[in-house]
């Protein structure tokens, strides 16, 4: 197969092609970097030409509510370019739980996202991970001080972002799902106790507080963000932090 990767260069998008590539297949990166646009739009369609499956991987650069626009404007670019190329599978990342937390402007603009994917004519799979063991020591920056760590007790269940590769890679080389794959990391910590585990392991001296109101995740009720019942990967954080 022909694969376009949009957002082809960062920290998964590039572990998506050289999965893909090492298949056998023809996975080709593409990102502002390489010329493409997503929000402008210049540089899409010729991203898409001839692309048998469109990954698009691309990120909004803020968390604010101007993610919202971002989304918006990315997918329509990419949709009209995928359904005037006669694409047959689109593929998007997104976020366990994403729909579940409605004061986070960030994950109302993914659920944007999704809804817009959905309604598009193109076939799809929307594959949602839990939360990148990658994103957890900017987590912590969020709320820190020289003493400590604030930090509320929301399940997180981490996963490595290679593990989210492959699982998005063997996706993208499958039928459109035509619906959601959730996948997940083997375990299930209390972001206060994983903010623990971390320091102890880096051997930094700083307290984690456990706060309820501290940080994005203070918006997260229960442990939606969680789903033992998913694709579970099998790199557990004490190995990935090794």
């Amino acid at each position: 197969m022909k694969i376009a990767v949009i957002g082809g260069t960062g920290l998964l998008g590039s572990q998506v092609v050289e999965n893909l590539n090492a298949a056998g297949h023809e996975a080709v990166p593409h990102s502002l970097s390489t010329g493409v646009d997503v929000v402008s739009g210049q540089g899409v369609d010729r991203a898409v030409e001839g692309a048998d499956v469109v990954v698009n991987l691309t990120n909004s650069p803020t968390f604010d509510d101007a993610s919202l626009a971002f989304f918006e404007a990315s997918m329509g670019n990419l949709l009209a370019a995928a359904g005037d190329g006669g694409v047959g599978h689109f593929v998007i990342l997104s976020i366990v739980g994403v729909d579940k937390v409605p004061g986070l402007d960030y994950y109302r603009a993914k659920v944007l996202q999704e809804e817009l994917l959905r309604g598009g004519a193109v076939p799809y799979s929307i594959v949602r991970a839990t939360q990148f063991m990658e994103f957890m020591d900017v987590v912590l920056t969020w709320t820190a001080d020289k003493d400590s760590v604030r930090l509320p007790a929301t399940p997180i269940q981490p996963i490595a972002a290679k593990d989210v590769a492959a699982a998005v890679a063997e996706v993208a080389v499958g039928a459109p799902l035509n619906g959601i794959r959730n996948i997940g990391g083997p375990e299930v910590f209390a972001l206060d106790d994983l903010g623990r585990l971390i320091l102890s392991r880096k051997g930094d001296s700083r307290t984690v507080v456990t706060d309820p109101t501290a940080g994005m995740f203070a918006a997260v009720k229960g442990d939606v963000l969680t789903d033992t019942d998913a694709r579970l990967a099998h790199t557990r954080y004490t190995d990935w932090l090794s």
